[in-house]
């Protein structure tokens, strides 16, 4: 049986996603849709798919789609998602789950009530090092992991300018919730999601507004607007003790070199990982030991991303990044939000 999927979106993400999903054998991209139909007809005939929907509201009535990816502005996730599960169709969302934890709410709801998959792509969890540190952590070779440290900050790489990235209404903020999300989740995923109980945080705008910190992603609009942060840091208490500290940018002078790093430090060893490498850290023998780890399967990220998908429908399982963790990554970002305005911190509560 093969799933037939439906791209909606048809920029440069639905690209990836609907190129990722060829590759599968137990999946045929089915159609393509996007608000602006020359996009999607032109991504359709570069990408080899046939069907061409006229709107995403076709797509998800049809008959011909067992499931839908989302690659759409933040601000039309919810709508979206919770029209395509109520239309009975499986679902695999970008992040983040909702603009806020308000619309990921309604989200959830509507996933809870149509029995179908909901998935959100959090590719990171695939990477080969989190993969195999994720194995080692749950063998116990860490121990209990009380802290963690992450960060990814980008020096010069402001996405589309004035596009829907940074319009505080179509993205729900800047680089927090756009790529500090992924980074978020994996700590969490890591750490054996753990229940937060504070978050204390804070946000900047020093580049944006200037006009500085430009990336080479997406379409710059220099009659638009940016009312997002380009920084954003933030800690994270957890209701068993353990603590996560993490800072993220699309525009910062650091000396670092641009790019996810992990560092965990349990009370049997740690590590320290980025997308393409990993250390794991122990003391033996009263001396400090460093080992180096080695990929054990090269496979793309996104392609073990879009095979789980397919396998959860196909099988009935329960994603790994699931509506509950989707909507959890949603709050956290929020109570950063209202920390960094208010100044106070903030308590999460269940």
């Amino acid at each position: 049986m093969s799933l037939r999927i439906g791209i909606i979106g048809a920029g440069a993400i639905g690209q990836i996603h609907a190129a990722t999903f060829k590759q599968l054998d137990n999946a045929v991209v089915a159609g393509m849709a996007d608000a602006h139909l020359p996009l999607a007809q032109k991504a359709a005939a570069e990408l080899g798919i046939e069907r061409v929907f006229d709107s995403a509201d076709q797509m998800i009535a049809s008959d011909e789609i067992d499931a839908v990816v989302l690659g759409v502005p933040n601000k039309w996730h919810a709508d979206l998602a919770i029209q395509a599960l109520q239309a009975g169709k499986h679902v695999l969302l970008e992040k983040p789950m909702g603009i806020n934890a308000e619309a990921a709410a309604r989200i959830q709801e509507a996933h809870l009530k149509s029995g179908k998959t909901l998935m959100i792509a959090h590719q990171l969890r695939w990477v080969w090092p989190a993969r195999q540190l994720k194995k080692l952590i749950e063998e116990g070779k860490l121990g209990t992991i009380y802290y963690v440290k992450a960060n990814w900050l980008r020096r010069k790489n402001i996405p589309g300018w004035g596009s829907w990235f940074t319009r505080m209404e179509h993205s729900g903020g800047g680089p927090l919730i756009d790529v500090g999300i992924h980074l978020l989740d994996l700590a969490l995923y890591l750490m054996g999601n753990p229940t937060p109980a504070s978050v204390s945080g804070s946000t900047y705008a020093s580049f944006g507004p200037r006009k500085l910190g430009i990336g080479n992603w997406g379409t710059h609009d220099w009659n638009g607007y940016f009312d997002v942060e380009d920084l954003a840091t933030a800690f994270v208490k957890m209701e068993d003790g353990a603590t996560l500290l993490f800072d993220v940018s699309w525009a910062s002078h650091n000396g670092n070199e641009d790019g996810m790093l992990l560092q965990l430090m349990g009370t049997e060893g740690g590590a320290t990982i980025k997308l393409n490498s990993g250390v794991l850290h122990a003391e033996l023998f009263d001396r400090k030991v460093d080992i180096e780890m080695t990929p054990d399967e090269k496979a793309d990220e996104r392609l073990l991303l879009s095979r789980h998908f397919v396998e959860c429908v196909l099988e009935g399982k329960e994603p790994l990044p699931s509506a509950a963790t989707g909507y959890l990554n949603n709050r956290i970002i929020d109570a950063i939000y209202e920390s960094s305005k208010s100044g106070r911190e903030v308590r999460m509560g269940s």
